[in-house]
């Protein structure tokens, strides 16, 4: 495999896919690892202490992580020129490899560079963003009974408004954009506008609930709800929930239950089963609020994703967190959810959390259940011990300050002291 700056690992095998869209994982997988800009390179050697700890641990060297890294965001730039945020390199590798993981990644506010974020999920097609949001005992949070919440968000990945496809305000496209609105469709817009395009497809939106409701069947969840906007942009939000209820009956009949069938049951839903429901974005907010417990599944567009998840972070103590996974068929990309904190560069000061447990969802992409087990008992009890970063440590009454090093190091001491 040749790169233009990079030298992959001597040792390791790389992930095979199927023909399936499937992966077919060796004893030794190679990991394509990017350190991520600000607080990334703290993260991200926390992480890989953890993970490779509890590996060792389970598998007693039979089975490893070979690290390779690659580069992506402020490292890239330092590494391949200017303005070269997301060298082809890293994109080739990701596809040698089909897995990956990542830090937190520098995007300017308006002008400037892409999202490579943003990029990363469209060129690999990493269609479905996946956040479980869980809340860890002990960890201070804004509501009274954050442990109700233990939801997993489906974020439709590639389109929606972050397709990107926008015409700046007094240009000539805009201009013509909104000529064409006008004498072809009647349609009045502002002179003075920016235009955004909003695609939703069948494909897009058949692909995502369909891997909602797979997982929903393999993990015994009793409920997958479709969260869309319908009642106003009824040809891509009601679009999206149409399509989703296509899918559960076409594909899934035999495991499923639709809401409005529940009457033929008795209003109960009958064991074994998956209910299909869906709610307009707005009302969900407020039903995670009060109402946390009746939600488990959640498959949902790319911008109400954005806003639940964090929403939903919020509620369990914050993004330092919340982990997510950018998965496709075959490639998977799993990342910290937050931002790159460069005031907190290299102090060793910054939470671990969202990379490590977004590192355990790669663990069980991989297939390695009991490494993630034990990954989260650790995170759990060092937590539960009151030894935290200074983020939990100010808002714990009793607790002990710890560096991002010396956290990962408490967990590693309670994965290696599991029975």
């Amino acid at each position: 495999m040749a790169y233009e700056k990079l030298t992959a690992p001597k040792n390791g095998d790389a992930i095979a896919a199927n023909s399936d869209g499937t992966i077919s994982v060796p004893n030794h997988p190679i990991i394509p690892c990017i350190e991520g800009d600000g607080i990334g390179p703290d993260l991200t050697k926390a992480m890989v202490r953890v993970i490779d700890a509890a590996v060792k641990k389970v598998f007693g060297g039979k089975k490893s992580i070979v690290w390779f890294d690659v580069y992506a965001g402020e490292a890239s730039v330092a590494k391949y020129g200017e303005n070269v945020w997301l060298p082809d390199d890293t994109i080739q590798a990701i596809k040698d490899y089909k897995v990956a993981i990542k830090g937190p990644l520098t995007t300017p506010v308006g002008g400037g560079i892409r999202s490579i974020n943003v990029a990363l999920r469209q060129i690999l097609d990493l269609y479905a963003c996946v956040r479980p949001v869980r809340y860890f005992s002990g960890v201070p949070a804004p509501v009274k009974e954050p442990e109700k919440l233990d939801v997993i968000i489906y974020r439709e990945n590639t389109e929606d408004i972050y397709k990107g496809i926008e015409f700046k305000e007094g240009t000539d496209d805009a201009k013509d954009m909104i000529k064409f609105l006008k004498d072809r469709y009647k349609k009045e817009v502002n002179f003075d506008s920016g235009i955004g395009i909003k695609p939703v497809s069948i494909q897009g939106s058949k692909r995502l609930v369909r891997m909602a409701i797979q997982y929903a069947i393999e993990k015994k969840k009793r409920l997958v709800t479709l969260v869309h906007k319908g009642n106003i942009m009824k040809f891509t939000e009601g679009a999206f929930r149409d399509w989703g209820y296509e899918v559960a009956v076409q594909e899934f009949r035999d495991h499923v239950v639709l809401e409005s069938e529940l009457d033929q049951h008795g209003g109960k839903l009958p064991a074994g089963k998956v209910l299909i429901n869906d709610r307009i974005a707005d009302s969900m907010f407020q039903q995670l609020l009060l109402r946390p417990d009746e939600y488990q599944v959640i498959a949902t567009l790319n911008l109400n994703g954005e806003y639940l998840s964090d929403a939903c972070a919020a509620q369990i103590g914050g993004l330092g967190l919340a982990p997510g996974a950018n998965i496709g068929r075959p490639y998977a990309v799993v990342e910290a959810t937050h931002g790159t904190a460069p005031k907190y560069a290299n102090k060793d000061m910054a939470n671990p959390g969202s990379l490590i447990l977004s590192a355990v969802m790669m663990l069980e992409h991989l297939g390695w259940d009991e490494c993630a087990r034990l990954v989260i008992e650790g995170l759990e009890n060092t937590i539960k011990a009151k030894t935290v970063t200074y983020d939990l440590e100010r808002q714990m009454p009793g607790a002990t300050k710890v560096s991002t090093s010396q956290f990962a190091t408490h967990i590693i001491e309670k994965i290696n002291a599991a029975k």
